[in-house]
């Protein structure tokens, strides 16, 4: 590389580091693992902090603030067979203060950066984000990336595994328990609300997704459309929520060949460009206001590979470019 063509990617990075300067993030890792059966997820946040998140944010010019794992009460008797809610207690106790930690990293003018950890921890982070933009009188939206709807409830659950239900919560659907963390409900407008990647959907959250009208952008459609196309809509749904919106990503609208670390792998989902492609895309939308990142399993994953990838998501969506 000559000696113009090295100032002149050096000159690049300023630039790109500049136009971070003052965003702030505050982390906090939530190794709930009982919202789903697979044991392994519980170690979640640590696996991407050995795949060095915080240094890897801090080289992006953002301020990182890392609350560190929260506490979790766990279970001490199992789930009673063929239990609808399973520990609906623990789980509930654990979401709300989530949103109480949310809350406050937000009352820090920092994004909250939320690392699992199950699914069903969505239904604390994004309680602490509505909770904090209804105070202001502001709407949220959501992209929620994802191979499953988690749109069961009580009723309709195969399983009785809470991180199946978060999405249907947040909506106000299914158990008060749920519904009400925060002491309010429903947290979203369907409006919106735009759902990615799914490929493994239940009947009875079909006839939910029906009901509520929520947009559902499924893998058929990514592959008829391309993902440029359909991040375009989902962030156009999205960011018409007047503070700007969350984004939850599950591991598993991954293809598992690029992240095997997941305890519900579904076979045909995002390909490792057309991941970071939907990252890149909300990072140059703008009005992204906390981002959570989910259901890595450390004991079915390979060298990190998926804890790996999944920072360089985050990076990705925090503004990371390939120039």
């Amino acid at each position: 590389m000559s000696e113009i063509q090295t100032e002149q990617t050096q000159a690049s990075s300023k630039i790109q580091l500049a136009s971070l300067n003052g965003k702030r993030v505050g982390v906090i890792g939530v190794p709930l693992d009982f919202g789903a059966e697979v044991a392994g997820v519980e170690l979640g946040p640590a696996a991407m902090r050995v795949a060095r998140l915080n240094q890897r944010i801090a080289q992006l010019g953002y301020e990182v603030r890392d609350l560190g794992d929260m506490r979790i009460v766990h279970p001490t008797e199992p789930a009673a067979p063929h239990e609808r809610l399973r520990y609906l207690k623990e789980v509930t106790e654990a979401c709300e203060n989530l949103a109480t930690e949310v809350c406050g990293i937000l009352a820090q003018s920092e994004l909250p950066l939320v690392i699992g950890g199950d699914h069903a921890i969505a239904m604390g982070t994004i309680s602490g984000v509505a909770s904090f933009y209804r105070e202001r009188e502001q709407s949220i939206g959501l992209i929620w990336f994802d191979a499953h709807a988690d749109m069961n409830t009580h009723e309709t659950t195969p399983s009785g595994n809470l991180h199946g239900m978060p999405l249907a919560a947040m909506l106000g659907y299914g158990a008060r328990e749920l519904t009400h963390i925060g002491g309010f409900a429903p947290k979203l407008d369907p409006r919106f609300c735009a759902h990615v990647g799914a490929r493994d959907v239940d009947m009875g959250e079909r006839e939910l997704i029906r009901r509520t009208g929520i947009r559902f952008i499924t893998m058929r459609e990514i592959d008829e459309r391309g993902m440029s196309n359909c991040m375009d809509e989902a962030i156009e749904i999205a960011r018409k929520a007047s503070a700007g919106y969350h984004v939850t990503f599950d591991v598993d609208a991954l293809d598992p060949v690029d992240a095997p670390g997941s305890g519900t792998i579904v076979r045909g989902g995002f390909t490792y460009r057309e991941a970071h492609l939907a990252m890149e895309k909300i990072a140059e939308a703008g009005r992204l206001i906390s981002l959570e990142v989910v259901e890595i399993n450390t004991t079915l994953d390979v060298n990190n590979k998926t804890a790996a990838l999944g920072v360089e998501l985050v990076l990705s969506a925090l503004g990371k470019t390939i120039l």
